[in-house]
Formats: C-alpha cells, structure tokens, sequence
C-alpha cells in the first residue's frame, strides 16, 4: 500500500485527522470491526472509502451497501492499486470542491436574504465582514466607502469589532484600495509583505502584523467603484484560493447592490412626509393645468406636462396613444419610465434646458412604448410657468419619415457615386445657367474643378459663343427627340485653356409640376475617337492611291505589250523604204519621219512599261494626265 500511495502522489498517515482516503481490507478477520470503528467515528463524513474484498458475489454484496469510491479484489498488484488510489483522490478532490462550492452558495443566499430583509444597514454590513471572517479563516474582513474627497476612506464595518464605523483614513496608506480605485478590478496580493505595490511602510507594517495576504474587492454602485471589500489573512492561512476570490467578488458585487437598495430604500422613507406634502402640491399644480389639458386634449401632437423633477402630471390622448400607456397610468411616473428612452441624456438635457428657461424644439429622441414598439420622436420643451418651474413637452412620431430620409440620403449617396464613377462628363445647370452638378468626368473634360463649377461658374462658359442658347432652344423644340429632349449630336466644348473639345451629346429638361426646374447633359470626349477616325481616313486614301498606282502599273504593262508588236512592224517597214529611196527621192522624207516618229513611240511605249507609281501633271487648264518621266524616274 505505501508503495502503491507514493506512486499515485499520496502519503500513508498514521491518524484520522489527517486523511483523505481510507483503504479498509474486508478480506481479513479485523477488517470488519475496523471499518465500523471508522464509520463510527467524527471524520467518517468527510473520508474518502476504498474496500478490498473476497472475489465472488458475497464479497461485492457486501462493499455495495458502503457505496465505496472504488473496490478492489485479490490479487492486486502494485500499477493498480496505485491507479485506483489515484482515482478516487481525484474523486475526492471533486467532492471537497463540490462541497465548499455549496457552502459559498448557501452562505451568499443567506446573504442576499439578509440584504433583502434587514433594515440596520450598519448591522448587516458587519454581520457580512464578520461571517466573511469566520467562513473564510481570516483575520480580517473589511467594508471600506470611498468618500467625497479621492484620498480619503470610510470604514464602515469591520468583522472583528461591530462598534468600529464611520472611521475615516487616509487612502494614500492604502494602495491596493487606490489601485482598486484606478482599475475597477479585484486586486490580490499572496506574499503581502514583498508586493512591489506596496511602498517600503507598508510592508514593514503588513509584516510586523503577522499579514500573509490582502485582497480588495470593488463595490461597484450604477458603474463607478464606490467601495472596497477588504480582506486580510494572517496566521495559518498564507493565500487565498481563486475559487475564494471569485466567491468575494460575488458577495462585493450582491453588497454593493445592497447598499444601494438601502440607501434608496431610507431615502424613500425618509422623504414620505415631504411625498405627502408634494402629491398634494402637485394635485393643486395639476388642477391648475386643466383648463391647457382642455385644449391639449384635441392637439394631434403629443403634450406632456412636467414637474420640476422631471416627472409626468398631464399627457394628452395623442401621447398617450403614441406612447402606449393609458394617460392616468403615466401621471407621476418620471419621464423616463412613460418614454424608455434609448439615449437617457439627450431627453434629460433637452428637459434640463427647458427647466432653466431655454426652449429647444426638434430634437430626436429613440423611445420605446409601453408596448415595445420603437419610435423615434421629435421633442420640443419649453418653460410653462417660471413660479411653477413646469415644463412642457410636445412630441410627433416621425418614425416612418426619419427611416424615408435615411433611405433617400442613401439613394443619394449611391447616385452621388455612381454619377461621380462615369467616365461621361455629367453636368446640370439651373434655368439661369448656373452649374448644380459637375461630376469627375466633367473636371476631366473641361479642365475645371468642380468646386470651382459650383462656385459660380455659368454654363454658358462652357460652350462656344451662342451655342448653349441654340441647344436650350433644340430642346425646348420637338424636332430633336421631342419636347425637353436631345437626341445624340457633336458639339464642341471649351475647355480651360481656351481649346475646343469636340464632344458628342444627348441632355434633357427637367420638369416638376409641368415648369422647367433644370438641364442635364451627358458629353463624351470625341478627341481620341476624331484622332483614330483620321487615321483610318489616311490610311483609306493611301489604300486608294496604292490600289490605283497597282491598277496604272498593270494597265501600262500591258499597253507596252500591246503596242511593241505594231511599232516594231512600223519601225522595220520605214527602215525597209527608208534603203531602198534615196534622199532625194520626194517619199525619202516622209518615210524618214514615219520611222523617227516610230522611234519616239517606242520610247513612250518603252517608259509606259516602267511605270511603277502613281504621278500626274496638269495639262490644259484643270485637266491631269499621268507624269511619264516622274512615274518612271525611280528606275534611272
């Protein structure tokens, strides 16, 4: 067993006191009498069991009635025994938490039924710090209030002596309170005495005290930390488990709320004469109301009437039905009960302002009626009576028109962009000709800014002299698209610099009820396009002329062909009469002439058949002919 205990972590005690786990052997003769002398004792509640029995059925019936963690049979060797042991202190760990889980559950519910039922604020709080104290073995539980001044401290209960309250200290003595202050979070310090935020007193005196560990909690009261739950250990205790704080963080934060309770709860019974005194002062108010009930009463608004505190002594039927809540419902309850407001502070500052005497009107508040439905209202206040200090308040539902101009200001926004992303110039004019729009595409086409086109410049700029006036009255008239239309047609734009832009165009007018309100038009840039359609016109010209030079060149081959087979004839005829004449034969020389023309014929035919290019020249008057000697002079 000792080995098996030390292999599974656990040490074999000789006493109760100390134990955990019990291992009883009901195999031998004295396992019996040992185990109901176990059973019989003090700490039989709080042992974990192991039984080692006789393999068969009587052995287990008789471990089953003991509800052991775990039972064992003969023979058992080393490994297991050890992995049994090593089971059931786990087991019993899991107990032992389960157990002081439900002692701080049952201590905090007995807690919390203390805070709901006990009126002696200062008895309960050092009924708290003093059970605190006990349960948790501590030498010191402490409530400590934060007060006006940020450097002092109230304590208003302390575990170890009830009369001790209302102590005032001094917090820059106390740093873990401060840092607690600071954080709004839980502050814990195990070695208390070496903590780097405590400064070189305080630690002398925290270890002069015996003090091993301190722990401050917040109070948290309507989000702000208006008190410290401060505790102490001393003596055998050392630390504070996690599980310990998280239990004082709970019974701070149910204290907290408690004093908050209580403090409203004296409040409130101390104020019942002054109540008194003011329900019959505001009967008398609202009696002097009712002749404005009279006429609120038929009002489609809503109208409330308020006291100085903000509370409710008339609503009118149209509130009231706006509001879901019958109007005697609302009499007396506060402003923000009868509206539920989203945001608190902007309803209280419009009501504030009104109690100091400044009207507001048109302020939208998000509200929640009584019914759930969530509205959004503009209110309007205002002083009624300054000897009364009353105010009153009218509202409208204008739920549905606040989500219409949401949806419309997003329609916008999406035109907006999507008029600003076209690469067309968009630009619109007003019937006196000032620019209402100019979109990105319009900078980039007419070289302004549009703060600039805004700022007064006039569309007339925009066009050469006289053409805005021809297209206002193209699209006044049916010829061009119709009545307030502009089918597609070039006009040129002037851009900064004084350059004409070509551009093509459609716009329209804009009517609302039958008048004229404003022009639109729609450019696109025709530079780029104008440049490639002079491109392809050169390059169309010269396709021409390569198409007819082709043409030139084959017709002249041809001749050349046609024509070298008579000439040739001619040439060898006349050389033929030319020998058998003498020169002073009469036919001599005109055959002469015959053949030297021929000759010259011959060359013509001859440059007619190297013709390799278009060239011509004039001849009589406008008339062209083809440049024989320039078509031909590549070839010399």
């Amino acid at each position: 067993m000792a080995a098996s205990a030390a292999r599974a972590g656990l040490r074999v005690v000789d006493g109760l006191e100390e134990a955990s786990l019990a291992l009883v052997d009901l195999t031998q003769p004295a396992g019996g009498p040992a185990l109901r002398a176990l059973l019989d004792s003090p700490r039989a509640a709080s042992l974990t069991l192991v039984v080692l029995v006789e393999p068969g059925e009587t052995g287990f019936t008789t471990a089953e009635a003991l509800k052991p963690a775990d039972i064992l049979t003969l023979p058992v060797a080393t490994h297991e025994l050890a992995w049994r042991l090593r089971r059931a202190a786990a087991r019993h760990r899991e107990r032992e938490e389960q157990a002081r889980s439900q002692e701080d559950l049952s201590l905090l519910l007995e807690l919390t039924a203390e805070y709901a039922e006990t009126s002696d604020v200062e008895a309960l709080l050092h009924g708290v710090t003093r059970r605190l104290a006990e349960k948790l073995d501590i030498a010191r539980a402490t409530l400590v209030m934060l007060g006006r001044n940020a450097d002092e401290g109230i304590i208003v209960a302390a575990s170890d002596d009830p009369a001790l309250k209302d102590l005032r200290i001094e917090l820059s003595r106390y740093p873990e309170i401060r840092e607690v202050m600071r954080t709004g979070k839980p502050v814990v310090m195990q070695e208390a005495s070496t903590h780097p935020l405590l400064g070189d007193v305080e630690r002398r005196a925290v270890a002069a005290r015996g003090i091993h560990a301190i722990a401050a909690l917040p109070l948290p009261i309507r989000g702000q930390v208006r008190g410290v739950l401060l505790v102490r250990a001393a003596g055998t205790r050392r630390t504070f488990t996690t599980r310990e704080i998280d239990f004082l963080t709970t019974v701070a934060h149910a204290t907290a709320v408690a004093l908050r309770n209580a403090s409203v709860l004296q409040s409130v019974r101390g104020q019942t004469e002054a109540e008194k005194t003011a329900r019959l002062a505001a009967e008398e108010q609202a009696a002097s109301f009712k002749p404005y009930q009279l006429f609120f009463a038929h009002v489609s608004e809503g109208v409330a009437i308020l006291d100085d505190k903000a509370c409710v002594l008339s609503l009118n039927p149209s509130g009231a039905a706006m509001l879901d809540l019958p109007a005697p419902d609302a009499r007396g309850r506060h402003l923000h009960q009868v509206t539920q407001p989203v945001d608190e502070n902007v309803l209280m500052e419009l009501v504030t302002t009104a109690s100091h005497g400044e009207a507001r009107s048109g302020v939208d508040v998000e509200v929640c009626t009584a019914a759930g439905r969530r509205l959004t209202l503009s209110m309007s206040a205002a002083p009624m009576r300054d000897e009364d200090a009353a105010t009153i308040l009218s509202f409208r539902d204008v739920t549905d028109a606040r989500k219409l101009e949401y949806e419309l200001r997003q329609t916008k926004d999406f035109l907006e962009r999507l008029i600003d992303s076209s690469v067309d110039a968009i630009i619109a004019a007003d019937l006196k000709g000032r620019i209402i729009l100019f979109n990105k595409g319009a900078e980039a086409l007419c070289g302004y800014t549009a703060q600039e086109a805004l700022g007064g410049l006039s569309v007339h700029q925009l066009y050469p002299p006289g053409v805005a006036k021809r297209i206002m009255a193209m699209l006044r008239g049916p010829e061009h698209g119709g009545k307030g239309r502009l089918s597609l047609t070039r006009e040129e734009l002037m851009h900064r610099s004084g350059e004409r832009v070509p551009v093509s165009m459609t716009a329209s007018l804009v009517y609302e009820g039958g008048r004229e309100v404003f022009s639109v038009g729609i450019f696109t840039d025709l530079r780029a396009r104008m440049q490639l359609e002079r491109k392809l016109s050169d390059v169309e010209t010269r396709l021409e002329e390569s198409e007819k030079s082709a043409v030139i060149v084959a017709l002249a081959g041809t001749a050349a062909h046609e024509l070298n087979q008579p000439l040739t004839s001619v040439m060898g005829y006349a050389e033929l009469l030319k020998r058998r004449l003498k020169e002073e034969d009469f036919a001599w020389k005109p055959v002469d002439i015959i053949y030297r023309e021929a000759e010259r014929m011959a060359e013509i035919v001859r440059k007619i058949g190297k013709i390799t290019r278009y060239e011509t020249k004039s001849y009589m008057g406008a008339q062209q002919i083809l440049d024989l000697d320039k078509a031909t002079s590549h070839e010399d």
